[in-house]
């Protein structure tokens, strides 16, 4: 947004010794961009660009305000001298009721007029063509000089030509006309904010412009001085969906303050009494719903310091906040700082406040070092980050290549019932409408997407998101991976897993029947869930796994237990068990039997049979025969009993 002041108004109500060129150079560089400064007349002009987040500096009361805490920080006497307006008779003559809407107006205020329609004398036709704005005549000029003055748009109706003693403020319906006063026609969507008569007539596009059958003429007598603080995003919406792109329009759409209102209005009605000879006939409304309640943010010394990288003193700080409207309570080591109603959307929590701070005292006046890594994030067992990259790591030296997919995928590529997906409310399309919640299908069709490759390893470690009670989802970590290559093996990945999760310091897994059927196994550490690993063909397997069940189970710590000074006893048993018996579950039963037994692994494995083999040691004595005998028929009774199984040799 951009606003050209004359630095005469300006003077009207910063009252300093300064230079235009001080007053554009201190400003440019802790406040807003001063883009020109250029001669006009006996006087200067000011092309200020102000930022979307501060609207009430798009007025020469704001800027002054501005300026003079500016100028005051950089040793340059100044006073900023708001004006002071006293409220104005009223009267009982005609009166006006207006039914408002508080879901769309967070403020109305309005006064009924008698007034002499005329040009508007030349210091104010001057003050308003120096920023742009056409003088038509006195009463349209009241509206724009105010507005450019104290910050909040203004609108003047003709009364009579309104024909009303009601006016409701309400929605606009569907393929409603409405003429503007700039004579264009439109059609409404609906949505859009205006206010009928008690005929039922439109006569106002609140906040976005005038319409033709009550604006103003020659012959106006009476006049309804109306200000409406609107709601900022419909105004947004009607005024780029008709083209309308007024300076009221542009102003609304930033959320101006409501509290200015009341100050627009006796300032309005001041300047219609002296340059149109004007009279008050009716009480003034003013019906204000939606009041704004500022929120106290508490700021200390050391947030200011730390935040700034340098000491500015308690007392310091609290005087720029005190120059720039803030209303600042100093306790302790800390200030109690409560926003003015005009920042009370910007200013929200400490850091906010210290910028503020930050800004007057200047950025150029900060030293520029690099600050102290105070608080640099140290990657150790501790964080989660830690065991993301020795993940990461291992999984890349094995061949694996790390892969990023969108969040948001299709209803083909969800997984599960579409009433329990977390849902995207504004979708760009509709490949983007859910929210997975499961990696493995965003994997699959990267490796469709890379058909033409034989051997495809690839990984991510992503969120997934389930529903939950309050409004955010439940995100939660995953690993899952993919390999396809010609005949891909499920022992492959199930030895990758379990290098993997031995290489991160977990033990004690066991592998079982997949609970939706198919080939694969679900995997657990101890009686963790961890994940499941599915056979999809022979060229390709994937797995995913519950990175938290990893986080709780990981650990370096190392245990050492010494070599036994006694020799083991090996021995290779072979058995015939059912082919749904997964192995895992042989060995774990196997191992149960005796302490004496230290390792059991998988040997061999042809057609129904499976050759186990054991190894027994003591750290006491060297075995006998007899007592790994014992052991061996105990093992052979419990896989017959559990399992089935009977012995080959």
């Amino acid at each position: 947004m951009n606003i050209k002041i004359l630095d005469s108004w300006l003077r009207e109500y910063v009252v300093t010794k300064a230079t235009p060129k001080q007053i554009a150079e201190k400003l440019s560089l802790t406040s807003v961009s001063v883009e020109r400064l250029e001669k006009y007349g006996s006087d200067f002009v000011y092309d200020i660009e102000v930022t979307t987040n501060r609207p009430e500096l798009m007025s020469v009361i704001g800027l002054a305000r501005e300026t003079a805490a500016v100028l005051i920080e950089n040793d340059i006497h100044a006073v900023f001298t708001p004006r002071t307006i006293k409220s104005p008779k009223t009267s009982n003559e005609v009166s006006i009721e207006i039914k408002n809407d508080p879901h769309l107006v967070n403020r109305v205020m309005a006064v009924v007029m008698e007034v002499a329609v005329r040009p508007s004398p030349k210091a104010i036709k001057e003050r308003l063509e120096s920023t742009d704005i056409r003088s038509l005549n006195n009463l349209i000029d009241v509206t724009n000089y105010v507005m450019r003055a104290v910050g909040h748009p203004t609108h003047v109706f003709d009364y009579n030509r309104l024909d009303t003693k009601t006016l409701t403020i309400r929605e606009s319906k569907k393929g409603e006309e409405i003429t503007t006063l700039d004579q264009k026609t439109f059609k409404l969507q609906g949505g859009d904010i205006v206010a009928e008569n008690d005929k039922g007539q439109i006569v106002d596009l609140l906040g976005v412009m005038g319409l033709e059958n009550s604006v103003v003429t020659d012959q106006t007598k009476r006049i309804l001085f109306f200000i409406d603080n609107v709601d900022p995003n419909r105004i947004r919406k009607t005024s780029m969906r008709l083209g309308i792109r007024s300076e009221a329009a542009v102003l609304n759409e930033k959320t101006v303050d409501p509290e200015l209102a009341y100050d627009a209005l006796l300032y309005g009605i001041e300047l219609f009494e002296k340059i149109a000879d004007g009279k008050v006939i009716s009480k003034i409304v003013d019906i204000y719903p939606n009041k704004i309640k500022p929120k106290t943010v508490t700021v200390t010394q050391q947030q200011i310091q730390n935040l700034i990288g340098i000491s500015i003193p308690l007392k310091k700080s609290q005087d720029i906040l005190v120059n720039l409207g803030f209303s600042v309570e100093k306790k302790d080591e800390k200030l109690l700082v409560t926003p003015p109603s005009f920042r009370a959307g910007d200013i929200a929590i400490p850091e906010d406040v210290i910028e503020e701070i930050a800004r007057v005292y200047g950025y150029h006046n900060i030293p520029n070092i690099i600050p102290p890594l105070t608080t640099a994030v140290i990657k150790n067992e501790t964080s989660k980050f830690f065991w993301e990259d020795r993940i990461k790591d291992a999984l890349k030296y094995w061949g694996f290549t790390e892969v990023y997919t969108y969040s948001m995928v299709s209803e083909s590529l969800y997984e599960g019932p579409l009433e329990s997906a977390v849902t995207i409310q504004n979708p760009l399309s509709e490949d983007t409408a859910y929210m997975r919640r499961t990696l493995v299908p965003s994997l699959l069709q990267v490796v469709t997407k890379n058909k033409s490759y034989d051997n495809i390893k690839i990984f991510e470690l992503a969120n997934i998101y389930a529903q939950r009670t309050n409004n955010l989802p439940d995100e939660r970590l995953k690993l899952a991976g993919v390999l396809k290559k010609p005949k891909v093996s499920f022992y492959e990945v199930k030895g990758v897993i379990e290098q993997l999760l031995s290489d991160l310091g977990i033990k004690n897994l066991t592998f079982k029947n997949l609970e939706r059927g198919g080939d694969g196994a679900s995997v657990f550490v101890d009686k963790d869930y961890l994940g499941d690993i599915e056979v999809l063909d022979n060229n390709t397997v994937d797995f995913e796994l519950e990175f938290s069940v990893i986080l709780k189970h990981a650990t370096l710590k190392k245990v050492y237990n010494p070599s036994s000074k006694y020799p083991p006893v090996v021995e290779d048993l072979a058995i015939i068990a059912p082919a749904n018996i997964l192995t895992g579950g042989l060995i774990e039963s196997i191992k149960k039997q005796s302490s004496l037994i230290t390792d059991v692994s998988l040997l061999d494995k042809y057609k129904g049979n499976r050759t186990f083999h054991i190894i027994y040691q003591s750290y006491t004595k060297n075995l006998t025969n007899e007592e790994v005998g014992d052991i061996r028929k105990k093992i052979l009774k419990e896989l017959k009993e559990k399992f089935d199984a009977t012995i080959v040799y």
